[in-house]
């Protein structure tokens, strides 16, 4: 099985756990937009969506599904998005797509946080993927040679050759050579540096549930 026909099953695997009638929280990245495609199966029977990008806006909007503001909506009952990383504890690293600072948002507005992922994104500890850190640009060098001092290198991302910006208008660092067996420390820290708006590392807004996608088909993991 591919890894697109994997996405593609998780992504339906998903529906289950929307609730007729209710506003879906959903994610960003290619996964995300199998479930997504999906979604639209049955989008007369939801009231809508809350998106953590304008991409997936967009994409919901195409296909008929209404877009709420997030400072419209009080709280979702499922956020579905993507990861990654997750470990066996379901933390994760979120943000390859550029989108975690609306992700971790959404997900924190959310009372459950199901991953659609296939089982190449499971890991013991959180590091191999580069961590992505969306910082406010004047903070970048600074906040990279912070990262330098922890033993890890954090390289601005670009896109045609200058700094990607994401939709928040700030720019991302990846930062690889990380081991990070403590998350919820590792967020807590990385969130305490000037400059820093969000660290894509999910530990207090963790996966409560994971489908993950393989050759046998779609195993459940629960947190």
């Amino acid at each position: 099985m591919t890894q697109n026909e994997l996405k593609t099953l998780v992504g339906q695997a998903a529906l289950k756990y929307v609730q007729a009638g209710s506003i879906v929280g959903v994610g960003t990245g290619s996964t995300v937009n199998k479930f997504i495609d999906a979604l639209a199966s049955m989008k007369d029977s939801i009231a809508g969506a809350v998106s953590s990008s304008v991409a997936s806006t967009e994409r919901l909007q195409a296909l008929g599904i209404k877009v709420f503001d997030a400072a419209e909506v009080d709280e979702l009952a499922v956020y579905i998005d993507g990861a990654d990383e997750i470990d066996h504890a379901g933390y994760m690293i979120k943000g390859g797509g550029a989108a975690l600072t609306r992700e971790k948002i959404v997900a924190a507005q959310s009372r459950q946080f199901v991953c659609i992922a296939d089982d190449s994104k499971l890991v013991q500890t959180l590091g191999h993927f580069p961590v992505p850190v969306e910082v406010i640009p004047m903070a970048a060098r600074r906040v990279a040679r912070q990262f330098a001092a922890l033993g890890g290198l954090a390289v601005l991302r670009l896109e045609g050759g200058v700094p990607l910006v994401t939709d928040n208008g700030q720019h991302i660092l990846d930062v690889t050579g990380l081991k990070i067996a403590d998350p919820l420390g590792f967020e807590s820290q990385i969130n305490q540096w000037p400059g820093v708006v969000t660290v894509g590392v999910f530990a207090f807004q963790k996966a409560q549930v994971c489908l993950l996608g393989g050759p046998g088909g779609v195993k459940t993991m629960l947190f």
